[in-house]
């Protein structure tokens, strides 16, 4: 395809999803995974495919730790730019997530080489490789291929002291929930591909989605941070179960605590989702309560490169605290659940 040089050319109009909002739907990716789970005993893996963590860790000896983790999807934004951004930050967060600290990431470009120009792609490779020098790491390399629709993303890996790992399936009773970015990227990226929005209506969610995750690797310092994840595709409340199932606990969720990114509230009044919210709902509902109207759209809403779910000791509050305003993070110190004993009912209940 021939494209002139004045004609714009807009990345989300190639593609059939965005971003994390491509993911499988969760009840399917299990059907998927049935047979995967890895039955030989490697003693040095820490965290495999057994489990629904961020990314896997194996022992290196001494302390050390390898945290190895692939994210990759297809537009989120237009601008080549900021989709790489987006998708590098988004993969460096499944380390972070784990209390690491990355070291290396290599790219996964997927490119329909008849259909778009090669520049748009050098234009994604140089926001992802924007992001890893942010992040103080190389992008040291990678792979690509002929497919019909853009993808970019990353194989990140990352290092992190074996008692200092973070999981998801470890949080305790009484631990406080907080989220360190606000929620809302799919609704956003789905109004602005049904020109229910203008392109600079996005740039909130645009700089939410570059931001980096880097808080993780302080947090995984600190023993009273006792579980942590990235909210990404499946939603909070995906993510949130995930949490509870793996800890066989439950939550409450304060629903008026949640923050969202600028634009989002009047557009899920509309019921205005991605379809993976839907798809999302359909397995969240029977582990629920208390989820109606918009809070669906909310909270199954799917999240590119989201925020840090983490739960913390009550007893340690004020110092986590005092740490996320240290990190420019004062308008998320208020918690927005608690983990509580499994009581034989729904594993969340939204309040």
């Amino acid at each position: 395809m021939i494209h002139t040089t004045e004609e714009k050319i807009l990345l989300t109009k190639f593609t059939h999803g965005a971003g994390c909002g491509c993911k499988i739907a969760p009840g399917v990716l299990r059907e998927i995974l049935t047979y995967s789970i890895t039955d030989s005993v490697f003693n040095n893996l820490l965290v495999g495919n057994e489990s629904s963590d961020d990314a896997a860790v194996y022992d290196l000896g001494n302390d050390q730790c390898l945290i190895s983790t692939t994210d990759f999807f297809l537009p989120i934004v237009d601008d080549p730019f900021d989709f790489g951004r987006i998708a590098a930050a988004n993969a460096l967060s499944d380390v972070y997530a784990m209390g690491g600290t990355p070291i290396m990431a290599l790219a996964i470009l997927g490119w329909p080489v008849e259909k778009l120009p090669v520049e748009l792609a050098q234009e994604i490779l140089q926001g992802g490789k924007s992001v890893c020098n942010e992040a103080g790491i190389p992008l040291a390399g990678g792979h690509s291929i002929d497919s019909t629709e853009p993808i970019f993303g990353l194989s990140v890996n990352g290092l992190v002291k074996k008692e200092k790992i973070k999981r998801n399936n470890t949080a305790k009773a009484g631990d406080q929930l907080f989220l360190t970015k606000p929620i809302g990227t799919g609704i956003l990226a789905t109004a602005l591909k049904r020109n229910l929005i203008l392109v600079d209506e996005m740039k909130p969610a645009v700089d939410v989605m570059c931001c980096l995750n880097t808080l993780g690797s302080v947090l995984g310092k600190q023993d009273y941070v006792h579980a942590m994840t990235d909210v990404t595709g499946f939603g909070l409340l995906g993510h949130l179960l995930e949490v509870c199932e793996g800890s066989s606990l439950r939550a409450e969720l304060y629903y008026n605590a949640i923050k969202l990114i600028e634009g989002v509230d009047p557009l899920a009044k509309k019921f205005v989702a991605p379809d993976n919210t839907f798809r999302n709902w359909n397995s969240y509902e029977p582990k629920t309560e208390g989820i109606t109207g918009e809070r669906l759209v909310i909270l199954c809403d799917p999240q590119t490169s989201g925020g840090l779910l983490v739960a913390v000791d009550p007893g340690y509050a004020e110092i986590f605290i005092q740490i996320m305003i240290e990190n420019n993070l004062t308008d998320y110190i208020q918690p927005i659940g608690v983990m509580k004993e499994n009581d034989g009912g729904k594993w969340v209940a939204v309040i």
